[in-house]
Order: structure tokens, then sequence, then C-alpha cells
């Protein structure tokens, strides 16, 4: 027993050592990717190097609060911290409030701070899934039961996400659900007629919608319109061409004198082939293969229900979003509007993340005092 415990705060620590490698490796491409664009915008080279220093102070400070507030606050609380995020999320839709970036309304402004919503609601809709699963543990095997209540709680997501609109979110949030619910034991037949009924609804939401089926297009020859809709992801590829082996040098980067949008956010990655090339990419690579990897065994090292489920949905969910996110940068799949989890500039996404590995590091300490 105690080298089991000893076994889950080791894994817990290389977890929280990865985090933070790919925080400082954030900051340090955060700045190398934004500041020619800064410089010119704000005209100051780390305006958001700084924001973003200022996003990590208080994310360390939530890290510590979901690392120190009992697991049976958080527990207990669950069902109303989910309807609370859910609520904090339809503040999107108030004019006053919401704010415009690239064609979506994901954004709102309070006291002077943009905050992204949807990062707090995957937060919570995951850490009700824990108490879910726990709660309807016995009744997982019934529809009526045990499977369709959280249906009902991702379709009421879903349409807010989906009216922002926020289609990778919705991506990230199924499917991480889905791999949940199977490796919960769900009957297969319940999770098969899931799929058959997502797919083409997800298909409608694609192709009668104009600019999700132009993503498509483009992203299936995006040559036919270079100086268009093509243009990012081909600037992206060749920023990623260009950097081979060993990359141009941390700095050195030429797409990001604006060619490349968006590039120390959704596209950072790119920015970060180009100056430290294929070696660069592939250390960054097998630490999220690592991340994944050491969270998955911490939470099947976690003994309450709770506590192993939610930590495998924070898991999934950011590994998938990064393998999203790599796949994208690189012209493998559509462009969907999601950044590389602990490296990308973004406050919202960052806060909640650390939020995550805090409620992972807390469930941990609980497992050690029992």
């Amino acid at each position: 027993m105690e080298n089991q415990q000893s076994n889950l705060r080791t894994n817990l620590r290389i977890l929280l050592v990865i985090v933070s490698t790919l925080i400082l490796i954030g900051l340090v491409f955060i700045y190398s990717s934004s500041s020619v664009f800064a410089l010119e915008k704000f005209g100051l080279a780390h305006f958001f190097l700084k924001k973003q220093a200022f996003h990590l102070l208080i994310g360390i400070v939530a890290f510590f609060v979901f690392a120190a507030v009992p697991v049976s606050f958080w527990k207990r609380r669950a069902p109303w911290l989910f309807l609370a995020s859910l609520a904090f999320s339809s503040l999107t839709f108030i004019p006053q409030l919401s704010m415009r970036i690239h064609g979506s309304s994901r954004w709102i402004s309070l006291f002077g701070f943009s905050i992204q919503p949807s990062e707090v609601l995957k937060l919570f809709i995951f850490i009700y899934l824990g108490f879910f699963l726990e709660k309807k543990y016995t009744k997982i095997k019934s529809f009526i039961y045990g499977y369709l209540p959280f249906l009902v709680v991702l379709f009421l997501s879903f349409i807010i996400l989906y009216k922002q609109p926020d289609f990778g979110s919705i991506i990230t949030i199924f499917i991480t659900s889905f791999i949940v619910f199977f490796i919960a034991g769900f009957k297969q037949s319940h999770l098969f007629i899931t799929l058959l009924m997502a797919l083409p609804l997800a298909g409608v939401a694609i192709f009668f919608v104009a600019y999700r089926l132009q993503r498509i297009l483009i992203f299936l020859n995006p040559w036919a319109d270079p100086q268009g809709r093509g243009y990012q992801i081909i600037q992206s590829l060749i920023a990623i061409g260009s950097g081979g082996i060993w990359g141009k040098g941390i700095s050195f980067s030429k797409q990001k004198f604006f060619y490349l949008p968006m590039l120390h956010t959704d596209f950072i990655f790119s920015i970060i082939a180009e100056e430290v090339g294929f070696v660069g990419c592939s250390f960054i690579i097998m630490l999220y293969v690592l991340f994944c990897y050491f969270g998955l065994r911490i939470a099947m090292q976690l003994k309450s229900a709770f506590a192993s489920y939610t930590t495998m949905g924070f898991i999934i969910l950011i590994s998938l979003q990064a393998v999203i996110n790599l796949m994208v940068v690189s012209g493998l799949v559509p462009t969907k509007g999601l950044g590389l989890p602990f490296i990308s500039y973004g406050g919202s996404a960052l806060i909640t993340k650390l939020c995550m590995m805090g409620l992972i590091a807390n469930f941990v300490r609980e497992q050690r005092k029992k």
C-alpha cells in the first residue's frame, strides 16, 4: 500500500513537471511569435508575454485553491457548479457583454477582462461527469436512469456552444465524454446509437452552414484559394516545412512577419516548428504523450470513482485538444479554433487547465491522507 501511494505521488510530480515545462515553452514562444505583431500594434514587443504571465499568476493561485479546498466541497456542489458554468456561458448571448472575435461570440468582457466561458464549462462539466458516474454507477447499464440524463446535460451544453459558435469545444467535449463512458462500462449498444445519431447531426451542422462547408473544401484543397481561405494553412505548412531538422533558431522565424495569422494562439506550433525544427517538435509531442500517460496512470490509481473519472476526463480532454491542434496546423483536419494546451496564448484556457491540475493534486493528497 505504501509503495502504491509513493508511486501515485511520483506520477503526480512527473505530471506537474511536464505541465510546468509546457507552460515555460509557451511563454518563450508566445514572446517569440508575437513580438513583431505586438510591437507594430501596441508599441510593446512583450505585450502578449506580459498578459500571459499575468494569466499564469492567476492560474497558479487557482491551482492552489483547487488543490486546497476539500474534495467533498467540489463533489457536493458539482451539479450547481455545472449549472453556474452553463449560465455563465449563456452570457455570450448578451450583446452588452459579448465580444465578437474572428466571427464568433465566444468571449465576454467583464471589468476590463476578456473571458472565454466555454473553458469554465469544460472544467465543471467533467467535475460533474465524475460526480454523475460515481452516483449512477450501479445504473449505468440503464438507458433511462444511467445514460439518458447525462446525454441531456451534454445536449444543453452543446446548444449554448453551437450558438456562439464553438464547434471545436463541442467536438472535444463529446469525444472525451464518449471515451470516458466507454471506459466506465456503459452499454456499447447505447454508445453506438449515440454515434449513429451524432454523425448525421454533425454533417448537417457542417454542410448546411456556409463557412464550415468552405472550411472542409479548403481543407481538401487549400491551393484552390491561396490568397483567401487557404492562405492560413498554406502559410502554416510553409512555416513547418522551412524549419527542417533543427529549425532556424528561436526568434528567427520569418512567418511571424505578418505572413501567418493567429500565430501566437491557434497556430503557435507552426512558429515553434519553424524555429526549433523536427527535433524541437518531437520533444513537445513527447511531452504531451507523457502527459497523457502519467495522467491516465493517476486516474487508474485513484480509488474514488469521482476522483478517477474526473481526472480521466481532464486528461483526455487536454490530450485530445493537443492532438486536434497539431493536426490542424499540419493540414490533417480542418481548422477548429482550438489552442495548444498550456502553450498557446489565452488566459481562460491556461487558468482553467491549471484548476484541473490543482484538483488532480487534491485527489492525490486526499487519497494519501486516507
